[in-house]
């Protein structure tokens, strides 16, 4: 993603769903403040590992000085961003010769660590980017299927990507947000029936009772089913040109439902140079993160950001003219950063 501020937008949509991040600087300015700013907006989305490639390493005078420099400040931004060093690298290098892109290179005797490629190719990740593997099933429902067809005249579908855990005719599950309980008869898909569906795989559940259920709702397990709320506290990237103040009217986009939403309170505004959050700001300017209490015309049932990505997000929208304003996560996500109050 391009790494200007007018485009923190652009980060934070390409970092929602990310396993790993390679951070740029360049070895003649170090870290800046832009090096600052994405770090704290990928701390807040949980992104588990970062890289960091000095880039023209080949510019500067006494290489190995500076890049240890520059190491430990970023360390020390890291650390206090709530990463491990386990799960931080720092690599040298110059784009413009190849060093320390594929193999490591002779030019920086100072670094024994593995080339950008050799990391990328070793570094564990996890095809579940949901962040939690221990979570039940949430199916947020896309499309209702009825054909009323002489072929299928009682088929009834519900059609949807799964968002985190597995789901297996037989199970017991229940409708959010009416808290209707029923049992999933079978998963349909184009190429026949499953006898199980993982997180990530778009199916069609059928569903032993004829119940409810529409567009935007989430069928989850009994086990551990979210609350619907009404009410929640959040933090937001405000991204729209015009500020954020108490009370606005938007509208809020949590998976595959849409509803009205009054901002209540701005509780906090997280200052990203002094990793600071000062309570109470009158409102939240373009790329400010921020703490908000948010109240909705209907409940939404969603779990917190830290327990899931996709159920833990949402966007604000603007009802007038549908630009996305703000990306949201449910609960309190600062606490996650280890960050001291402004007086």
């Amino acid at each position: 993603t391009p790494g200007h501020v007018q485009y923190t937008r652009n980060t934070v949509s390409g970092a929602s769903t990310a396993q790993l991040v390679i951070l740029l600087v360049d070895a003649r300015k170090g870290v800046i403040e832009q090096t600052r700013r994405h770090a704290a907006v990928l701390a807040l989305l949980g992104v588990p590992k970062l890289v960091l490639a000095v880039n023209k390493i080949d510019l500067v005078d006494d290489a190995a000085g500076v890049f240890a420099a520059i190491s430990a400040e970023f360390s020390e931004l890291t650390s206090t961003l709530g990463w491990s060093s386990e799960d931080v690298l720092e690599i040298p290098v110059s784009a413009l010769h190849g060093d320390n892109i594929a193999t490591r290179s002779d030019n920086t005797p100072y670094y024994d660590g593995p080339s950008l490629i050799e990391h990328l190719e070793s570094v564990p990740v996890d095809a579940d980017s949901t962040g939690n593997h221990a979570l039940g099933l949430r199916f947020p429902v896309q499309y209702v299927i009825r054909p009323r067809t002489a072929e299928h005249p009682d088929y009834r579908g519900y059609a949807g990507q799964i968002a985190a855990g597995a789901v297996a005719p037989g199970d017991e599950v229940v409708v959010l947000p009416s808290g209707v309980r029923t049992t999933v008869e079978r998963i349909d898909t184009p190429d026949g029936e499953l006898a199980v569906a993982q997180t990530g795989r778009s199916v069609t559940l059928i569903l032993v009772d004829d119940v409810d259920v529409s567009r935007g709702d989430i069928i989850a397990s009994t086990a551990d089913a979210p609350e619907p709320v009404d009410t929640f506290d959040a933090t937001v990237c405000w991204l729209g040109d015009k500020p954020l103040r108490p009370g606005a009217r938007l509208l809020l986009k949590h998976g595959t439902r849409t509803t009205q939403a009054i901002v209540g309170a701005l509780l906090e505004r997280f200052d990203e140079q002094r990793l600071v959050a000062d309570p109470n700001p009158e409102s939240l300017e373009l790329n400010d993160i921020g703490r908000i209490s948010v109240r909705l015309a209907e409940p939404i049932a969603a779990d917190d950001y830290r327990v899931n990505r996709y159920t833990g997000s949402f966007l604000l929208i603007d009802p007038a003219g549908g630009n996305t304003l703000a990306a949201g996560l449910v609960g309190d996500v600062l606490t996650a950063v280890e960050v001291g109050t402004g007086a």
